[in-house]
C-alpha cells in the first residue's frame, strides 16, 4: 500500500490558475504571459504554479486545450458527419481568443523542444488516436473510407487544414467554411 505525503492539492488553485491563464492570454497574447502574472490574478504563488504544471507552456496548454466530454470525438453514424463535427469542434477550440494567442508561442516552442512537443501531443493521444481511430473503423465497416486512411491521416487534414485557415483568414470560420471543409475531406478519403 503507497500512501500521499504532504498536503493534498487544492482544486481550487488548478481552477484559479487555469482561469487567470486564459484570462490573462487573451489580454497579454503568449510571448508577454508570465508565471507570475497568472499566480498574482489567481491568488497564488509561482512555486504552487510549478508543483502543477512543468512549464509555462504546459500551463497554456491545459488552459487553453482542457479535456472534457467536448473533447470526445463525435460518432454521427457517417463518415461525413463524423468528419464535419470534428472540423467544427476543431475551428470552435482553435478560435478562441485564448487559442489565437497562444498558438503562436506554443507552436514555436514545441518546434525547438522535441519533448516539449512529446507532452503536449500525449495529452490528447489517447482521445484522438483511440477516437479517431474507432471512427475510421465503424466508417471502414461501412464501406464509407477507402483502404490505406489513417488516424493521423486524418488528424493532420483536419488540423492542418483549421490551422492553414487561421493563419491566412482574418475572420471566423464560419459554418459555410466548415461544410466545404468536410466536404473536401471526406471525399479525399471515401472509398
Amino acid at each position: 500500500m503507497t500512501t500521499d505525503l504532504g498536503r493534498p492539492r487544492n482544486p481550487r488553485i488548478d481552477v484559479a490558475v487555469l482561469r487567470s491563464t486564459v484570462e490573462l492570454l487573451s489580454k497579454s497574447g503568449y510571448a508577454d504571459l508570465s508565471v507570475d502574472a497568472i499566480a498574482k490574478r489567481a491568488g497564488t504563488s509561482k512555486p504552487a504554479i510549478y508543483r502543477r504544471w512543468r512549464s509555462k507552456a504546459h500551463l497554456v496548454h491545459e488552459a487553453v486545450f482542457p479535456i472534457s466530454e467536448a473533447t470526445d470525438l463525435p460518432d454521427t453514424g457517417s463518415l461525413a458527419g463524423d468528419v464535419r463535427e470534428m472540423i467544427r469542434r476543431t475551428a470552435g477550440v482553435l478560435t478562441t481568443p485564448a487559442a489565437r494567442a497562444a498558438m503562436p508561442g506554443l507552436l514555436a516552442e514545441m518546434a525547438t523542444d522535441s519533448a516539449l512537443h512529446a507532452d503536449l501531443l500525449d495529452r490528447f493521444g489517447d482521445i484522438i488516436f483511440r477516437g479517431m481511430t474507432e471512427r475510421l473503423d465503424d466508417a471502414a465497416r461501412r464501406g464509407e473510407v477507402r483502404r490505406g486512411v489513417t488516424t493521423v491521416d486524418l488528424v493532420e487534414a483536419i488540423a492542418g487544414i483549421t490551422l492553414m485557415a487561421l493563419i491566412t483568414r482574418n475572420q471566423a470560420l464560419d459554418d459555410d467554411w466548415v461544410e466545404r471543409t468536410a466536404a473536401l475531406i471526406t471525399k479525399g478519403i471515401s472509398a
